[in-house]
């Protein structure tokens, strides 16, 4: 499963920002799930894994029938670059359990806010430090105006949000931490590795939910099946929606798209848990909640609006396919003969 490396930037942008969005649903659906399953965020978060990687093996086995020559191997998926694998997954499972244990303990919109506020900041110096990119006078202003959005959310939100909204924050500042590594590492490999998408998502998703298992099953693995049809809904949306669909769409996003860009984008993951607290949960926005919004709103729209305007870097060579090697071409019959 290939991605293709003219990847114009403007769909790379899109794809983050689908996926941004995506998160911003896993937020409110697991607190449906702590309500209909009565497990914890490390629970969650491994059956949400678990469904996101049956999913994304089943894609797998049916395309391998359809087109076997063009996909790669699972052996060769698992075992291509381990240390990648390792790390990718350790950041997915600290990301998404932190994330799910700040919403519990802070709510919905004060555990997202807090989450992807920190992200930018994050990701930015790492991306200054790590992968050299420079972020610019206009950059840095984009990142502060996103900061300070998240701030004003933060800041015209109800103290009755959550039963322990301090210890929800400290959790936030957990997940931006995993958030910013998942990120800037598929920035480095998307640059530099001729892997897909898809070959970068399975193992880490794999690895995630292994390490997510003994503290699952420390805090209680088995969900209530007192309404089984909505707990196995909830579980296979987690896992196909803002698991396996997102972090694929994050990946291609990366390749062309730098990671403080990308992190900003995201920024509109709490712009939606802000919309269904709303419209879902009833609550309420003030006049200080609507500016910080407008701020998130103007970050996303500059930074989209500055990296669209520029060229994204040529590949030294043509993308191939993980696992294949380069050919020598063949010479024509007729220079052979």
């Amino acid at each position: 499963m290939q991605s293709s490396s003219a990847l114009p930037v403007w769909r790379g942008i899109l794809y983050v920002a689908i996926a941004a969005t995506a998160w911003g649903t896993g937020g409110a659906v697991a607190v449906a799930m702590y309500d209909a399953g009565g497990i914890g965020p490390v629970a969650v978060s491994f059956w949400r894994f678990l469904a996101g990687l049956v999913l994304l093996l089943a894609v797998h086995c049916v395309w391998r029938a359809w087109r076997p020559g063009s996909v790669v191997s699972l052996r060769k998926m698992y075992t291509a670059d381990p240390r990648r694998a390792l790390i990718t997954g350790f950041g997915m499972a600290v990301a998404q359990a932190a994330y799910f244990a700040s919403v519990q303990q802070a709510g919905l919109a004060v555990g997202t806010v807090a989450t992807l506020g920190s992200g930018p900041v994050l990701v930015a110096v790492g991306a200054r430090l790590i992968l050299g990119e420079r972020t610019g006078v206009a950059g840095t202003a984009a990142v502060v105006s996103g900061v300070a959005g998240l701030a004003l959310l933060m800041g015209g939100a109800d103290g009755s949000t959550g039963p322990d909204p301090l210890l929800g924050i400290g959790y936030a500042l957990l997940s931006a931490a995993g958030y910013a590594g998942v990120t800037l590492l598929g920035r480095f490999f998307g640059r530099n590795s001729a892997g897909g998408a898809f070959e970068s998502t399975v193992p880490g998703v794999t690895v995630g939910m292994i390490c997510l298992l003994p503290m699952a099953a420390w805090e209680g693995l088995v969900p209530s099946m007192d309404r089984p049809a909505w707990t196995v809904g909830l579980i296979l949306y987690l896992g196909a929606v803002p698991t396996a669909l997102a972090y694929i769409l994050l990946f291609i996003g990366l390749r062309v798209v730098r990671a403080t860009t990308a992190s900003v984008i995201a920024l509109v993951d709490p712009l939606t848990a802000a919309a269904i607290g709303v419209l879902v949960f009833g609550e309420r926005l003030n006049a200080i909640v609507l500016t910080g919004t407008a701020l998130l709103l103007f970050a996303v729209l500059f930074l989209a609006a500055r990296e669209g305007a520029g060229q994204p870097r040529a590949r030294k060579g043509p993308e191939l396919e993980l696992g294949q090697e380069r050919q020598a071409p063949r010479p024509s019959a007729r220079t052979e003969e």
